[in-house]
C-alpha cells in the first residue's frame, strides 16, 4: 500500500511538474505574439506551486516573469520595471546556488536593457514634472547597477526638484555612505567627418586623434559634486525644520571646502532664517572677503544693516554694491532709502518741541537737518537717472522725496515723467 501511494505521489508531482511547464511555455508564446497582459495571467497560473519546482523549471519561470514585466514597463506600466529586475535577480540567484547558469548571461543583458529602459523613462517622469516616479526609477536604476552611482545621484536630484526632501535626504545619506564624488575627466575631440564634439574614453580618443579620424582633443574637468551634496542634505534639514542638524552638515561641508563661497551663503541664510542676523551679517562679510566683486553679497550685507539701523554701515555696502554694478536699482532705492529714513527719524523729536525761543532754533536745525538728508536721498536717485531714466522705481520714489520736502517744482517734474 506504501507503495501505491509513493507512485501517486510522484506521478502528482510529474503532473504538477509538466502543468507549470506548459503554463510558461504558454505564456512564452503570448509575449513572442506581443500580448505581454495574456503572458502574465497564463504565468500567474503556476505561481502558486513555482516555489516547489526544480532550480531548471523556477530559472526558466522567473526568466519569463522578467521578460514579461520588462514589455509591461516598456509600453507604459512604470512599476512593472521593478518587478522584471526582481524576476531577473531571483535567475541569477537559483542558478548560482544550483550552479546551472543557463539563463544567467542572457538575464544580465536584461538587466542592461531594463536598467536604460529605466533612466530613458525617469528622463520622460521629470520633463512631465512627475519627479517621484522618476526618483524611485532611477534609484531602482542603482540598485540593478549599483557600479553606477551616478542613477543614485540624479535619483536625489529628482526628488529635491519635486519636494520629496525626506526621500531625497535618503539617497544623498547612501551617496556619503558610497563615498560619491561625482568628479572626473570627460575626454572628448572633434568628428572630422560631422564637426561634431563627441565624448569618448581616452584610449580611445588618443587613438582616434592620432590616426586623424578626430581633431581638436579636449580633457573636460568635472568638479566633484561633494559640496552640492553636503549644502542640499543641510537645506534639506533646513525645509524640514531641523536647523541644528543642518548646521552640522554645513559645519561639514566647509571643513572639507574652506574656499565655496556658495557654502558659506547657504550657511547664512540658514542663521537669518533662524533669526540670528548677528551671523547672517558675519557670514555675508565672509562671503563678500571671499568673492569681493559679488554686488548681490554687498548688497545683502547692507540689507541687514539697514534692518539694524546701522546706517552708515548699510550706505558703505550700498555704495560698493554700486561700484561693482552702477545699475543696481535696487541698491540705488535702498540708499537713497537710509537718508530719507534717518530724515524722517528726526521729526519725532520736532514734533515735540514747544513755542520757546530756544524750541523754535532746535525746530529750525533739525528740519535743516532733515531737509538736507532728503536732498542727498533725492541726489542718488537723480544721480541713477542719468543711466535709467525711465525706470519706475526710481521716479516714484524720487518724486515722494520731493513732496514730503514741499519741493513742487522738482515734484511736478517728476510727476510729469512719469505720465501723471
Amino acid at each position: 500500500m506504501k507503495t501505491k501511494i509513493l507512485i501517486l505521489a510522484t506521478m502528482c508531482f510529474t503532473m504538477v511538474g509538466l502543468a507549470q511547464k506548459n503554463e510558461i511555455k504558454a505564456a512564452e508564446k503570448a509575449l513572442k505574439g506581443g500580448d505581454a497582459k495574456a503572458a502574465k495571467t497564463t504565468l500567474e497560473a503556476a505561481s502558486g506551486t513555482i516555489s516547489g519546482a526544480d532550480a531548471k523549471v523556477q530559472a526558466q519561470y522567473y526568466y519569463v516573469q522578467g521578460k514579461i514585466y520588462s514589455d509591461l514597463g516598456k509600453k507604459g506600466d512604470g512599476s512593472a520595471f521593478a518587478e522584471s529586475a526582481s524576476a531577473f535577480q531571483k535567475v541569477l540567484e537559483i542558478e548560482k546556488n544550483s550552479g546551472k547558469k543557463k539563463y544567467t548571461s542572457e538575464v544580465e543583458q536584461w538587466l542592461q536593457s531594463v536598467t536604460a529602459d529605466l533612466v530613458n523613462s525617469a528622463v520622460e517622469d521629470n520633463e512631465n514634472k512627475k519627479f517621484l516616479e522618476a526618483a524611485e526609477k532611477l534609484y531602482l536604476g542603482y540598485k540593478i547597477s549599483p557600479i553606477d552611482t551616478s542613477y543614485l545621484y540624479y535619483a536625489a536630484s529628482s526628488a529635491v526638484n519635486g519636494g520629496h526632501f525626506k526621500e531625497a535626504l535618503k539617497y544623498y545619506d547612501e551617496l556619503q555612505l558610497v563615498g560619491y564624488d561625482g568628479g572626473g575627466v570627460v575626454y572628448k575631440a572633434t568628428n572630422a567627418e560631422s564637426g561634431e564634439v563627441e565624448p569618448m574614453d581616452k584610449i580611445q580618443r588618443d587613438l582616434m586623434v592620432k590616426s586623424g579620424t578626430y581633431t581638436d582633443p579636449v580633457d573636460e574637468k568635472i568638479p566633484s559634486k561633494r559640496a552640492e551634496i553636503v549644502k542640499n542634505i543641510a537645506l534639506i534639514y533646513t525645509q524640514l525644520g531641523q536647523n541644528e542638524k543642518a548646521l552640522e552638515a554645513f559645519k561639514a561641508a566647509r571643513s572639507d571646502n574652506p574656499d565655496d563661497v556658495n557654502l558659506v551663503l547657504s550657511e547664512a541664510n540658514l542663521h537669518y532664517t533662524m533669526g540670528d542676523k548677528d551671523k547672517f551679517k558675519s557670514l555675508m562679510a565672509e562671503a563678500a572677503t571671499m568673492a569681493p566683486d559679488n554686488a548681490d553679497l554687498h548688497y545683502n550685507i547692507g540689507v541687514i544693516a539697514m534692518e539694524q539701523n546701522n546706517l552708515e554701515e548699510a550706505r558703505a555696502s550700498y555704495r560698493k554694491t554700486l561700484e561693482i554694478d552702477p545699475g543696481y536699482t535696487n541698491a540705488q532705492l535702498n540708499l537713497s532709502t537710509t537718508y530719507v529714513n534717518e530724515g524722517n527719524s528726526l521729526i519725532d523729536e520736532m514734533n515735540t518741541l514747544g513755542n520757546s525761543k530756544k524750541d523754535i532754533a532746535r525746530y529750525d536745525e533739525l528740519k535743516q537737518k532733515k531737509d538736507d538728508l532728503f536732498g542727498e536721498g533725492a541726489q542718488v536717485l537723480e544721480d541713477a537717472l542719468k543711466t535709467s531714466p525711465d525706470n519706475q522705481g526710481i521716479l516714484t520714489q524720487l518724486k515722494n522725496i520731493y513732496g514730503a520736502m514741499g519741493d513742487n517744482e522738482n515734484f511736478m517734474r517728476i510727476k510729469k515723467i512719469l505720465g501723471e
